[in-house]
């Protein structure tokens, strides 16, 4: 076994900023000294960037296989030999189907144990979405991929964990979808990931309400005080500190969120507006429940400055840092590394070093 962990990243959308802050991360070499890399991709798409954006510079090292990975560099598995047609900034459907390419090799090896985590680049669900896949996101896709149902989106910053009952869905179809079971179903594999994951021996979560004003006491509904109310007593009867529902709006105006490890959001919105409000630029997203670790930025394709070498590489970098310091938290192979991490988002009291 590699001293370090192997960590799959897929290219996300070859249009989008995607692969300008995967470069921008592995750029400095002294990734490897806390990882072993692997772009899955082509390095076809990597020349284009690379000249596109001036870092002709930087280089990863090419495998056809992951028998052939060199552990002291950044690598790129070879997914394809196609001339893939990149055009920056626009949404087409040539990039929906090389981003799903690269997940789905990824997502194969992690599976099936070859690499310790993924972080995934931003894609476009519309153009990756078809008649033959529905695809949703990512956190729906490797979830069925890992045959589980067990799983929870949250969104992770220095000072902020969310968490979501619903995700990916459409407003209209949320009410019906929070259930007194579905939320002390996610509020187990919350309470659990931030005791196995981020090492909170004793976490305290916050439940949000659904409603304005947490229902204003069935005054704007009764999904508070008959379903939510009731899931955080049944929370509580299992021993787990939770308290609630709040109402959203003066939960984070109020920043009552610094009193909590994690928060647990009704609806995506909810929960990623306020987040993406306080951490856009640092935040990462991480899929707490899979057997592999899984994070991404917390950004997504950003079409608009595609191509601009004006994208910042922070919140991959983040995931990434992210992605390593969980696996060393799980796995008793990684923790006796002598490298610690320079900054992760997990770890209050380390330092950052900005490479």
């Amino acid at each position: 076994m590699s001293k370090l962990p192997i960590i799959g990243i897929t290219i996300g959308d070859v249009n989008s900023i995607s692969i300008e802050v995967i470069i921008k991360t592995l750029a400095d070499s002294r990734i490897a000294d806390y990882c072993t890399p692997v772009v899955y991709g082509s390095p076809k798409i990597i020349s284009y960037w690379k000249k596109a954006l001036n870092l002709t510079d930087f280089n990863l090292y090419i495998i056809k296989d992951l028998d052939q990975i060199h552990h002291k560099k950044s690598n790129i598995l070879v997914c394809w030999e196609d001339e893939v047609e990149i055009k920056p900034g626009e949404v087409t459907v040539t990039a929906g189907k090389y981003a799903l390419k690269s997940l789905e090799r990824a997502t194969q090896d992690a599976v099936s144990g070859k690499i310790h985590g993924i972080v995934t680049g931003p894609l476009n669900k519309h153009n990756v979405n078809s008649d033959a896949l529905p695809f949703t996101g990512h956190t729906e896709y490797l979830a069925s991929a890992a045959n589980t149902s067990d799983y929870i989106m949250m969104l992770v910053s220095e000072s902020l964990k969310v968490g979501l009952v619903t995700g990916h869905v459409p407003i209209s179809d949320v009410a019906s979808k929070i259930t007194k079971d579905a939320i002390l179903k996610k509020l187990r594999i919350m309470n659990q990931s931030l005791k196995k994951d981020f090492s909170i021996t004793k976490p305290k979560i916050a439940v949000l309400g659904l409603n304005p004003h947490a229902g204003d006491n069935g005054l704007l509904g009764n999904e508070d005080k008959d379903v939510i109310a009731e899931a955080v007593k049944m929370a509580q009867s299992e021993n787990m500190i939770v308290y609630g529902p709040y109402p959203a709006d003066g939960f984070f105006g109020s920043r009552q969120f610094e009193k909590f490890d994690a928060v647990l959001a009704m609806y995506h919105d909810q929960g990623l507006i306020p987040f993406k409000y306080l951490a856009f630029d640092d935040g990462v997203n991480y899929t707490a429940g899979l057997p592999f670790v899984r994070t991404s930025p917390d950004h997504g394709t950003a079409y608009a400055i595609a191509g601009k070498n004006q994208a910042s590489e922070t919140s991959l970098r983040n995931a990434l840092y992210m992605a390593i310091d969980i696996i060393r938290t799980r796995n008793e192979n990684f923790k006796a590394s002598e490298n610690p991490l320079p900054f992760s988002p997990l770890r209050k009291e380390r330092f950052r070093i900005d490479f």
